[in-house]
């Protein structure tokens, strides 16, 4: 069994760790890189990069898999958002008869990807640069603080157009409502607080709209077949290894939006900071857990 599948580990197997952690554990850049023309709030560069691929292991244990829609064979796979590529780079793995594109906005990693894999520019806010009917499966997942809350039905509207018929939609989304933090403390809702303000001036979700709306996308898309899953996912030491990772990937995520919530609020970034980690020590004692929603559907 693979490590990250390990609910609960030895004190002395929880100290190894992954390159991820030792990297945040070093001195942290004194500046990121943000997309200015972008509402996008989370940085592009390096540390990001390499906290993407972390978060793709994680939440690969959390979902026991890299998907949860009855895919089949699919000959052609869109990703949307793709990131650093790493998702589509296992699915060309595992489907090594399909052709596996990955859409984001910059190519952000370095690497000799799959012979079936190749990487298209573009903003799915602008609509996505492909023929209609193109895909057997179309994944998106994790782009709540990247597609303003009023731009949901559109984009998803846009994804079931490249959709072939019989082919599936998965979104998968964490939830930007604090009471998904379940319990929620008081740091972690002073964090929501001050990020939230800012998302909102955004467009972005702040209420867990998105969330409970995934599904509904998806029926007003015109699919069928139409699933929508919640898993509540441990968060902190408490769950053994797999929480502990969980937890350091959303404190590096949320330090990673620090810079413009501190600028907004006047506030020394260090601030931000110690009460991030205020909330890590939160969900350790409070044993909490954190919500993502999937959603998947077929179109007819």
């Amino acid at each position: 069994m693979p490590w990250w599948f390990s609910r609960r580990r030895s004190r002395a197997a929880s100290t190894h760790r992954t390159g991820f952690e030792e990297s945040v554990l070093a001195s942290r850049p004194s500046s990121r890189r943000y997309l200015g023309q972008q509402p996008y709030m989370l940085p592009k560069d390096l540390g990001e990069v390499n906290r993407l691929d972390f978060q793709h292991y994680v939440l690969r244990a959390v979902l026991r898999g890299n998907y949860l829609a009855p895919i089949g064979q699919p000959r052609h796979i869109l990703d949307v958002g793709c990131g650093t590529g790493q998702w589509a780079f296992e699915l060309a793995h595992q489907f090594p008869q399909a052709e596996v594109v990955g859409l984001d906005l910059e190519q952000v990693k370095a690497t000799t990807p799959p012979p079936n894999y190749r990487f298209v520019q573009g903003d799915t806010l602008k609509g996505l640069p492909f023929e209609n009917n193109s895909f057997d499966f179309v994944h998106q997942r994790l782009l709540f603080l990247a597609i303003p809350l009023n731009a949901w039905p559109g984009a998803v509207q846009e994804l079931a157009r490249v959709t072939a018929p019989s082919g599936w939609i998965e979104l998968i989304e964490l939830s930007t409502d604090p009471d998904d933090f379940a319990p929620v403390g008081p740091a972690t809702r002073e964090f929501f607080r001050l990020a939230g303000q800012v998302a909102t001036l955004r467009g972005f979700d702040t209420q867990g709209v998105l969330t409970r709306s995934l599904d509904l996308y998806l029926r007003d898309a015109g699919l069928t077949n139409v699933e929508r899953r919640m898993i509540d996912a441990p968060i902190g030491a408490w769950a053994g290894r797999l929480g502990s990772l969980f937890s350091l990937d959303i404190r590096e995520a949320w330090k990673a939006m620090t810079p413009p919530i501190a600028a907004y609020f006047k506030m020394q970034e260090q601030e931000i900071y110690d009460i991030i980690e205020q909330c890590g020590r939160e969900w350790d004692t409070l044993n909490t857990c954190y919500r993502f929603v999937a959603a998947y559907g077929q179109k007819p």
